[in-house]
Parts: structure tokens; sequence; C-alpha cells
């Protein structure tokens, strides 16, 4: 350290470590919602019942409210429902604030340009990455991401793994959702249909992933130096 031989690691700042953190609060809230859901049918499968729709639009929850169930089932519905109401509301207060600040930012508005990427997409993006600047290239934001692939050699020998799994975990897990709706896309359908012929359809997605991340990250590059160069004058 004293010879400056180590590398510094990035602080993100405040602002940043409070982006992420309600951008992670409102995922887990989300998923713990989904949980909830996926119970509802677990109960419903037991019976025998099922809808072709939603079971908790209005629609749905009428239906819920009409079936014929046993009291524990019904209890147990009953409460998972009342769960999920409590859980809209914390939900929607934090998208409606997160979308109020992906309002006026230009790397929001750039990024939801590419197939795949929705506003709370692009904030995540943001939030995670953090500094652009401090990647020179979209190969070393794919490697801090976890989404290339790990490689071990000896002598003459070198061999692919499979990706590495390092960084944000949740950079890397956005990015493979937005990926499931970009591989349908003109721009990424023809690769990801002959990736997914050779490796199988998981890898062909992370592929897809990583692209999609190596797209975001020129996004954002020309929208900072677009910044910069505005700055200067």
């Amino acid at each position: 350290l004293r010879a400056d031989l180590l590398p510094e690691a990035w602080i993100a700042p405040l602002d940043v470590r409070q982006q992420r953190a309600l951008l992670r609060h409102r995922c887990q809230l989300v998923r713990l919602r989904t949980r909830l859901r996926n119970r509802v049918h677990a109960v419903l499968a037991d019976h025998g019942c099922d809808r072709p729709g939603s079971c908790f639009t209005a629609p749905g929850r009428a239906w819920l409210g009409g079936l014929e169930l046993p009291d524990a089932s019904r209890r147990v519905i009953d409460d998972l429902l009342g769960l999920m109401d409590a859980l809209k509301e914390p939900i929607d207060a934090l998208d409606r604030q997160l979308l109020a600040q992906a309002r006026g930012d230009p790397r929001i508005k750039a990024l939801t340009q590419l197939p795949g990427v929705g506003t709370l997409t692009a904030l995540m993006i943001v939030a995670e990455v953090g500094d652009i600047t401090r990647f020179p290239s979209a190969r070393k934001l794919a490697a801090w991401a976890g989404l290339t692939p790990t490689v071990r050699g000896s002598d003459l020998t070198v061999r692919h793994g499979h990706i590495s799994k390092q960084g944000s975990d949740w950079l890397r897990w956005i990015l493979c959702e937005a990926a499931q709706t970009a591989k349908r896309s003109p721009e990424f359908a023809d690769a990801y249909q002959r990736l997914a012929h050779r490796r199988g359809k998981k890898i062909a997605t992370t592929a897809i992933a990583r692209r999609l991340l190596a797209r975001a990250y020129h996004v954002l590059r020309a929208v900072q130096d677009r910044q910069d160069r505005q700055g200067a004058r």
C-alpha cells in the first residue's frame, strides 16, 4: 500500500448506495408477492381448481371469492390475499418515487431504447454500475458483472468454463431478465437462435445478457461524453 502497488477500490457515493437500496428493496417486495401468488396457485391446485386468466385481477378475485373450499384452505387463501394487498401500497409508492427520479435523466432515456430494457431495468443498471468511466471497455464491465467465462489454462491447454458470477448479483440478474425479452428482438434473435442450437437456451440467454450489457456500456459512455463536452463549454 505504501508503494502504491494495490489497486484502489471504488466506493459508491451515498446517493448511488441509496438508489441501490431502494431498487433492491422493491425487487425483494415483488419477489415476496410472487411467492404469495405461487402459494395461492398451490392451494388451488390441491383442490383441482384452475382459471385460464389471472386470479389476481378484479374478475379473478371475484372468482376466488366464489369458490367452495374447505375452511382451512379458504383461510389460507384469504390470508395470502391480505398480505398481497398489504404489499401493494409500498410497491406502488416505490414505483412512483423511482419513476419520478428517472424523469429527466438522459442515461435512463438512452438505455430504454435498448430491447428488453424498461425504466426500472435502466435504473437498476445505472445504480449497480455507478460511474461508467471507471471501466475502460465493455469487456471490463462484463467481467466485473460476472458475465464472462472463466478461463483455466496450463502449458498449451486452455479451458473456458461457466461465467464467473463475480461482481453484482443484482446487475447480473436484471440483465438476464432483460435478455428474456431482448432475445426475441430483431437485433438479437438470430444470434440467440444460433447459440441456443449449439450450446442450449440457458447459455444463449446469458450470452445475450452479456451483449446487452456491452450495448449499455457504449450508451452510457456516449451520454457521459456528451455531458463532459457540455460541461467544458
